[in-house]
C-alpha cells in the first residue's frame, strides 16, 4: 500500500504548456528549485514565462517525478448549444452593444409538403432534384434579400430520421415558417412541429402550400390548425399566414413581407463587439480545401486569421466564405457562412468559438492522445466492427441516430469511426486492423483505398440512401448472429446385429427401446453411458419395407451415415434439430 501512494504522490499530469510559477505548483516545490533546475538544462526562464511539455517533463522526471500528459479540456472551455442561447438571452436582456440583425428562419412542416420547393423558389436554385430519395438530407443556410432587409434560411431535412436536426434547426431560428400543405392537411410532423414551436414559443407564420393543388381546402388546414393551437390572425388569433404556392410562386413575396414584418416587431439584436458564436449547420471534409463548415453566426463576428475551435476540432480560421462562395473577412451576427482551417470536421450543432492559443495547445495534446488509444473490438462480446464515412457530418449523425433503434442485445454496432470524407486507404488499413466493414454514404472510394481492400480482402460498401444503408447493416448484423439449433430426443435404439461396414456408414439392425426412430434424424452413439460419436438415418426399413419411422418395441434394419463404427450392444439416441429463424430481437 505504500509503495501505491508513493507512486500517486510522484506522478504529475502536465499540460502542452505551462508557466514556470504552475509549473513548480504542480510539483508542490519552490519556484526557486524549479527555474534552478531549469538553468542546469541550460533554460533561462523567469517565473511567468511558458516552458513546453517536452522541457517540463525533462525537468519533473530529473526531479524524481513520473510525467503523463494533461489531455483534459476544462468543460468551462466548451460552450454547448445550450449555452449559447442562454448566452444571447443574456445579451438581449443587458441591452449592450446590440443592434439590429438578420431573422434567422427555418421552415418545418411534414415531408413532402413543400419546404424544399419553397426555399427552391426563394433563392432561385435548385435541391430537390438532385437529392437521392427525394428527400433533402442535407442542412444547410441561404440568404436573401427583401426591400434591401437581409433574412437568413435554415434548411432542415424534413424525413422522420431527420427529427433532432430538424428540432435543433427550430431551436438556432428565430423565427419558424410553419408549411401546411392544402391537399393534404395536419400530419404527423406538422403536429410534432407544432408541440415543439409551442413549447419553444418560437414566434411562428404559418404558410398554407400548395392552394393551386387538386383538392386544396385551405379552409379545412385553418380549421385542424387551429384545433392544434396554432389560431391565425383571420380567426382571431396572433398567428400570421400566407396562401402560397412554393411551386409556381404564389404568394412569396407576401411571406417574405410578413417575415420581415414579425422580425421587426421582435426586434432580434446581437453585440457585434464581441468574438462570434456561431453554430455548425454540416461539414464534410474536401480532398483539396481540408475541413468545411457550414454555420450560422448566432452572436459577435468571426474574422480571418483567429484561433477557434468546434466542439473537439481546432484550428485557424484561413478563409470564410458567404452563402454565395464570395471570400469575406468577418462573418457578422446572422451571417450564414463557410468556414476554413479547422483540422478536422467538427460535429453538427458544434459551437464555434474563438480561443486562446494557450487552449488550441491544450486541444492539439488531447488529439494526440486520443488518437494513440483508438479503441479495440472486444472479443469478449458479440459485435459487428463497421466504419462509416459519409459526406456530411449532419448525415453521418442520422445515420447513427437510426442505427441506435437497431436491437442490439444479440449482437451489437462497434463503431471504430464514424468520420466525413471519401473513402481512403488509411480507412481500408484500419478496417483491416479491426475486421470492420466500411460503409459509406454518398462519398466515393479513391483508387488506391479500392486495390488495397481487393488486395486486403476488406469489404466496401456505399449507398447513396440511408434506409439501404440501414437495411444492409441490419442484414450483415443477421449474418454475423450464430445458428440457432433446437434439439428434440425422440427416441432410442439398441443395436442387435451389424450387417454391413463401409467407409462412412453402417447398416444395423435393431429394436426400438423407446420413442420412435424417424428416417432423417440425427444420432448420438453411445457405449456404456458414454458418447463415442454422431451420424444420422439415412433410410430406415421394417419388415423390408421402407419406412418413415418405426414405433416403440419394434424391429428394423437402418443406414446409418456415421464415421463411428458401432457394435451390437451400442444405443443409438435418436433426435432431430430445428434451425430457428434469426432475429435481432
Amino acid at each position: 500500500m505504500k509503495e501505491v501512494k508513493k507512486e500517486e504522490r510522484n506522478t504529475v499530469a502536465l499540460p502542452a504548456v505551462i508557466t514556470v510559477k504552475r509549473f513548480a505548483e504542480i510539483l508542490a516545490m519552490p519556484v526557486t528549485r524549479v527555474i534552478e533546475e531549469l538553468m542546469k538544462n541550460g533554460i533561462m526562464a523567469t517565473i511567468n514565462e511558458e516552458i513546453d511539455y517536452e522541457t517540463a517533463s525533462i525537468i519533473a522526471e530529473d526531479l524524481g517525478f513520473t510525467v503523463k500528459p494533461d489531455i483534459s479540456v476544462s468543460d468551462d472551455d466548451i460552450i454547448t448549444l445550450e449555452d449559447l442561447l442562454t448566452i444571447c438571452e443574456k445579451e438581449r436582456e443587458s441591452g449592450k452593444n446590440l443592434r439590429p440583425r438578420p431573422p434567422i428562419v427555418t421552415i418545418l412542416g411534414h415531408v413532402d409538403h413543400g419546404k424544399t420547393t419553397l426555399l427552391d423558389t426563394i433563392r432561385k436554385s435548385s435541391v430537390a432534384e438532385t437529392e437521392a430519395g427525394g428527400i433533402t438530407q442535407h442542412i444547410s443556410a441561404y440568404q436573401v434579400k427583401k426591400r434591401g432587409k437581409t433574412i437568413t434560411f435554415i434548411d432542415t431535412p424534413g424525413h422522420a430520421a431527420f427529427a433532432a436536426m430538424r428540432e435543433r434547426g427550430a431551436s438556432i431560428a428565430d423565427i419558424a415558417i410553419l408549411i401546411v400543405a392544402a391537399d393534404d392537411g395536419v400530419k404527423p410532423q406538422t403536429k410534432e412541429v407544432i408541440d415543439y414551436i409551442k413549447e419553444k414559443n418560437i414566434p411562428t407564420i404559418v404558410a398554407i402550400n400548395k392552394i393551386d393543388a387538386p383538392g386544396a381546402n385551405v379552409a379545412k388546414v385553418k380549421q385542424e390548425l387551429a384545433e392544434h393551437g396554432i389560431l391565425i390572425e383571420e380567426w382571431g388569433g396572433k398567428v400570421l399566414a400566407n396562401e402560397i404556392s412554393a411551386k409556381n410562386n404564389i404568394g412569396i413575396g407576401e411571406l417574405l413581407d410578413n417575415i420581415l414584418l414579425l422580425a421587426e416587431v421582435e426586434d432580434f439584436r446581437a453585440d457585434d463587439t464581441r468574438d462570434g458564436l456561431a453554430v455548425v449547420l454540416e461539414s464534410h471534409v474536401d480532398s483539396k480545401k481540408g475541413a468545411v463548415a457550414t454555420a450560422v453566426v448566432k452572436t459577435g463576428v468571426l474574422k480571418v486569421g483567429q484561433d477557434i475551435r468546434a466542439g473537439k476540432t481546432y484550428g485557424r480560421i484561413r478563409r470564410i466564405e458567404d452563402f454565395t462562395g464570395r471570400s469575406i473577412e468577418k462573418a457578422p451576427p446572422s451571417a450564414a457562412v463557410t468556414i476554413y482551417g479547422l483540422n478536422d470536421a467538427p460535429q453538427v450543432n458544434d459551437i464555434i468559438q474563438v480561443m486562446s492559443g494557450k487552449q488550441i495547445a491544450r486541444l492539439k495534446a488531447q488529439q494526440i492522445a486520443e488518437d494513440a488509444s483508438l479503441k479495440n473490438v472486444d472479443d469478449n462480446e458479440k459485435n459487428l466492427p463497421i466504419i462509416i464515412k459519409a459526406d456530411v457530418q449532419g448525415t453521418l449523425e442520422a445515420i447513427e441516430q437510426i442505427c441506435a433503434t437497431i436491437p442490439q442485445k444479440k449482437i451489437a454496432i462497434h463503431y471504430i469511426a464514424l468520420h466525413v470524407g471519401d473513402i481512403t486507404e488509411s480507412d481500408v488499413k484500419l478496417a483491416e486492423s479491426t475486421n470492420a466493414i466500411i460503409y459509406g454514404f454518398n462519398v466515393t472510394v479513391t483508387a488506391v483505398a479500392k486495390r488495397l481492400a481487393e488486395d486486403r480482402g476488406v469489404t466496401i460498401k456505399t449507398f447513396s440512401i440511408i434506409y439501404e444503408l440501414v437495411d444492409d447493416i441490419k442484414k450483415t448484423l443477421l449474418e454475423h448472429i450464430p445458428e440457432e439449433v433446437i434439439r428434440t430426443d425422440i427416441g432410442e435404439l439398441e443395436v442387435l446385429d451389424i450387417f454391413r461396414t463401409e467407409k462412412e456408414k453402417m447398416i444395423i439392425g435393431g429394436i426400438v427401446k423407446k420413442g420412435r426412430v424417424v428416417k432423417d434424424a440425427h444420432v448420438t452413439i453411445t457405449r456404456d453411458d458414454a458418447n463415442i460419436g454422431d451420424g444420422i438415418i439415412e433410410s430406415l426399413q421394417q419388415g423390408k419395407v421402407a419406412v418413415q419411422e418405426v414405433e416403440t418395441n419394434k424391429e428394423c434394419g437402418l443406414v446409418c451415415t456415421t464415421h463411428t463404427r458401432i457394435k451390437k450392444g451400442d444405443v443409438l439416441k435418436i433426435y432431430t434439430e430445428e434451425v430457428v429463424e434469426k432475429s435481432l430481437e
